[in-house]
């Protein structure tokens, strides 16, 4: 059903920074949003401070941080879109008491990593980045010493979620067997085996791959007393989150022999931009491979990532739908003939939906439909009430005690 929204468009201001993908900046502009501004890179704390003042809807990646001091300059912010897998650049507490939903894309980009990683096995397994740096300094290296097939080795996945899963399915079809370790119960896929403990699969991995969230949990994750229980010669892949690893561990590990080779992608302190000085303890080891976080960087990823963002903030902007949020309950409805609808967002105490419908029905005014969502922290409803008392109706419940946002849709 087609739906004219309450507000002007054009009064709706969108910022995304961080080069997004034009498809986000194309959704918007082909459905009437006209103040669209796109920005190439991050913004510091106190310019972003000055940017949000009036955007409705902001879309970030990973290098711009969305502290409480932003979310609190940021008085007009109805939602955030995060064009990536993670939302941990943003305050999520604060954004929550804000009443500020955000999105991410934690699917969009699996595939591009999966794919990274089984290449990357391959690469570290038959020793390329020596012989292929030997190469370009002129010293011709042809031998078979140290170098592997796949086929028929153990690959040790930590964290089996969604790109853990599917590197497990891609490292299957090479013929290698598959191990993981994940601290909730997974269905395992193929013929994948479920190991009870960490020590329990680096020590019969030979290629070990890090695919966990950055947590309290799974900071320092692998640290010097954890490599020394991985299998002698075995290889470690962290394309995952840089507080992971102890890098001066691994480092000395490698050094040692202990391990034959790395690949890192993330580290624990990250330049800001291209161009910046970048240094590490693994700069400079043997049969090691260090990438800027460009893991789930592809065209076909950075395209799908803004599609999916764009369309959740979209749909929230002229539906209200908030499935896929890591703030605001979830809630997907589809429109109502007839009515007007209304979003009202709210902190989660007893009491407040009964002071709303009495609220309602104290001025006569006929609830159509009516939907309720809460968390921990949060209360969403969506009402459709007669379309001749909505304006009426949202004086209202802007009254209403423990309000945080109301917003009247179409």
């Amino acid at each position: 059903m087609s739906q004219t929204t309450s507000y002007p468009k054009e009064k709706i201001n969108i910022l995304f920074l961080e080069n997004i993908s034009d498809k986000a900046v194309q959704l918007f502009k082909q459905n009437g949003y006209v103040n669209v501004k796109k920005l190439s890179g991050a913004l510091s704390e106190e310019e972003l401070i000055k940017e949000v003042k009036d955007v409705h809807l902001l879309g970030i990646r990973s290098k711009t941080q969305i502290t409480p001091k932003v979310l609190e300059a940021a008085k007009k912010l109805q939602a955030i879109g995060c064009f990536c897998i993670g939302v941990n650049q943003v305050s999520l507490k604060e954004a929550t008491k804000q009443g500020v939903v955000v999105f991410n894309a934690p699917y969009s980009n699996t595939r591009s990593v999966a794919e990274l990683v089984i290449g990357l096995s391959i690469l570290l397994i038959r020793r390329i980045p020596d012989k292929n740096k030997a190469a370009h300094e002129g010293i011709w290296q042809k031998e078979a010493k140290g170098s592997f097939e796949l086929r028929g080795k153990t690959l040790g996945i930590i964290g089996y979620g969604n790109i853990g899963s599917q590197v497990s399915v891609l490292a299957e079809a090479l013929g290698m067997k598959v191990a993981f370790y994940d601290t909730e119960t997974k269905l395992p896929l193929g013929n994948a085996d479920a190991c009870r403990s960490l020590k329990e699969l680096v020590s019969k991995a030979d290629i070990v791959s890090l695919h966990v969230p950055e947590t309290a949990q799974t900071k320092n994750l692998i640290t010097k007393a954890v490599l020394k229980n991985f299998k002698k010669g075995s290889i470690l892949i962290n394309y995952a989150r840089g507080e992971v690893v102890d890098l001066s561990a691994l480092a000395k590990a490698l050094k040692e022999g202990d391990l034959s080779g790395a690949a890192i992608d993330v580290f624990p302190w990250e330049p800001e931009k291209n161009g910046d000085r970048f240094e590490s303890p693994l700069q400079g080891l043997p049969n090691v491979i260090l990438t800027p976080h460009i893991g789930g960087s592809t065209e076909e990823a950075q395209q799908n990532i803004g599609e999916d963002v764009s369309a959740k903030l979209y749909n929230y902007l002229e539906k209200g739908i908030t499935n896929g949020s890591h703030t605001v309950p979830a809630i997907g409805l589809p429109p109502v003939e007839g009515a007007h609808r209304i979003l009202h967002i709210h902190r989660n105490v007893p009491g407040v939906l009964s002071a709303i419908n009495t609220e309602l029905s104290r001025h006569n005014i006929n609830i159509v439909g009516q939907y309720l969502k809460t968390n921990d922290e949060i209360g969403y409803v969506v009402l459709d009430v007669d379309k001749k008392l909505s304006k009426q109706a949202l004086d209202l419940l802007k009254n209403v005690k423990e309000t945080i946002k109301v917003r009247i849709l179409y």
